[in-house]
């Protein structure tokens, strides 16, 4: 064999090493760019999450692994800078949590492994070829957001029997966000619900949207994004002042003084989206790892809110609850 074909055979065999091989013959730790869309005190359980499960799949941060992480706030430039900046630095995988994250890290490149999750639809935003086959640099754990939105507004009817009037909170910037409005809007037509949609695009658009629907609404349908949770102390305030019972997604809404919330568990789709990871180190092709559904559900009602509202729970509603915060 010629030398030229000899080395040109040994680089293709380095590049197919797993990463932990490869950092072992090299002796630099493999890396993870965790694109954190929202706070770190926000998302400390999330992250606590993520790294436990690493560990017990051997990965030690600062010592089998390195996480690099860094913070958008809510914001949408930033994620986007954030995307690049993991992209030019060739990190070894970007974990990128909310459709917005994963977005901009495959647009950032496609060489890099990429894994997601709190992604409400990642065939009807184009983030995959199919769940089964993603395709492409790029795999994860979906939400199923726009898949239980019905699920919600019926639960919501038992506690607010009386409403007619259905308003939405929808970050239009996040692609997943309007997939999810699109099917509420069908799911509320469907009950008899007239709606309402209140569109944001950056925090000051928060409370111009309350100010225009006036008392135009009886319930309030909160999408899940990370521009409203960053913004949820302000959102809360302004609803309240109004008296809107409030339904969402997930209990981090809740427990923050939402009325009520049915959907996955983000810590396990966290833990989850760990073992997606360590597939990635181990040398499996994110293209081979299909995307993975929510399998744990979480109904919590926050009862100090009801009481507040002066709504009626019925003790079969508790009794189904998975948490009750009173």
């Amino acid at each position: 064999m010629r030398r030229r074909e000899f080395i040109s055979l040994l680089g293709g065999a380095a590049a197919s090493w797993p990463l932990v091989a490869r950092a072992q013959h090299s002796g630099k730790l493999p890396t993870i760019g965790f694109l954190g869309a929202s706070t770190p005190s926000a998302w400390n359980e999330y992250v606590a999450a993520f790294v436990q499960r690493l560990r017990e799949l051997g990965w030690t941060e600062g010592h089998t692994v390195a996480i690099e992480y860094r913070w958008a706030e809510g914001s949408r430039e930033r994620i986007i800078e954030m995307a690049m900046e993991f992209a030019q630095r060739k990190v070894d995988v970007i974990f990128a949590p909310g459709t917005v994250s994963a977005v901009a890290s495959k647009e950032a490149t496609a060489a890099i492994p990429i894994v997601f999750t709190l992604v409400g639809d990642p065939v009807g935003t184009g983030l995959v070829a199919s769940l089964a086959r993603p395709g492409g640099n790029i795999t994860g754990t979906s939400n199923q957001a726009s898949e239980l939105g019905s699920k919600r507004l019926e639960l919501l009817q038992e506690i607010v029997p009386h409403a007619r009037r259905l308003a939405i909170l929808v970050n239009v910037e996040n692609p997943s966000n309007l997939v999810e409005s699109r099917a509420i809007q069908s799911a509320a037509q469907t009950l008899g619900l007239a709606v309402t949609t209140l569109e944001i695009r950056q925090a000051a658009d928060i409370a111009r949207s309350f100010e225009s629907l006036g008392g135009g609404a009886d319930a309030l349908y909160v999408v899940n994004d990370t521009l409203i949770f960053t913004n949820l102390t302000r959102i809360n305030t302004l609803v309240l002042a109004v008296r809107l019972p409030t339904v969402h997604g997930t209990r981090e809404y809740v427990a923050a003084g939402g009325l009520m919330s049915y959907g996955p568990n983000y810590p396990h789709l966290f833990r989850r989206a760990a073992e997606h990871v360590d597939k990635v180190l181990r040398g499996t092709r994110p293209a081979d790892i299909p995307v993975e559904l929510p399998t744990k559900f979480d109904l919590v009602i926050n009862m100090i809110t009801a009481k507040a509202l002066g709504l009626k729970v019925s003790d079969s509603f508790l009794l189904r609850a998975d948490e009750v915060i009173e």
